[in-house]
């Protein structure tokens, strides 16, 4: 029943905008390359959190419909924390509206001690997701997000996750500076009592023409059966783009 609740919500605002024309789709092959250092690697999923400063590596290789999307994060001490392997298919490239599913292998890595030394525990995921995007202009949309996250390894979390993202870039201030934000709101519902709404907003700051951003992002819990309660978590980063 929660399952079709999530998909139904999905569902209805993406089958509303279904009569406009496909666009056209790139043919060659698109690829860039992001590098940040964030203070507090937070993790949409509390359990996920790593709570401490971290450097990520994600790429992007798009052609036509298809792109790959893998991602690198590390701690400081240059233990892993997350691998990402998502790869999405766009069902849906209309000129006001995207349809997108995606397919993640993942890994999540997480230390404890024994006998006074750290092991390093590495959890397999596999989630898919279901994405869909109203472009109001190029640089502002809304996106309602679906996905469901199975743990391979016994005691791993499984769940599902659902986002509205309301996403405005290239605001200007000034004749050089100019900022983005981006507003999430999420409702996640995994097993063990990790369940809760969240509002995830991120600010970025950047210069025209510059491929370097600063951006500050927060995730504050409004309601959650999560123990201890999550509150308010921030994390101040930086990023260059390639």
């Amino acid at each position: 029943m929660k399952i079709s609740l999530h998909l139904l919500l999905f569902c209805i605002p993406v089958l509303g905008f279904s009569q406009e024309n496909e666009i056209k789709l790139k043919k060659e092959i698109e690829a860039s390359v992001t590098f940040s250092f964030h203070s507090n690697g937070i993790a949409p999923i509390p359990a996920f959190s790593l709570d401490k400063p971290a450097v990520a590596a994600t790429a992007s290789v798009k052609k036509g419909r298809f792109s790959w999307d893998p991602a690198l994060f590390y701690s400081l001490e240059m233990k892993p924390w997350f691998i990402d392997n998502w790869f999405h298919y766009r069902i849906v490239a209309r000129p006001k509206i995207e349809l997108v599913a995606g397919a993640n292998l993942s890994t999540f890595c997480s230390g404890f001690e024994i006998n006074g030394e750290e092991v390093l525990k590495a959890e397999r995921y596999f989630a898919f997701s279901l994405t869909g995007t109203y472009l109001f202009s190029p640089l502002s949309s809304l996106s309602l997000e679906y996905w469901s996250d199975n743990g391979q390894e016994p005691g791993s979390l499984t769940g599902h996750f659902s986002a509205l993202t309301y996403n405005r870039s290239d605001i200007p201030l000034g004749k050089s500076v100019l900022l983005s934000c981006n507003v999430i709101l999420f409702y996640i519902n995994y097993n063990g009592d990790n369940d809760g709404l969240f509002i995830s907003p991120t600010l970025s700051l950047s210069v025209r023409n510059l491929p370097a951003a600063l951006f500050l992002q927060a995730t504050q819990g409004i309601v959650s059966n999560i123990e201890p309660w999550p509150g308010f978590k921030w994390n101040l980063g930086v990023s260059y783009s390639l």
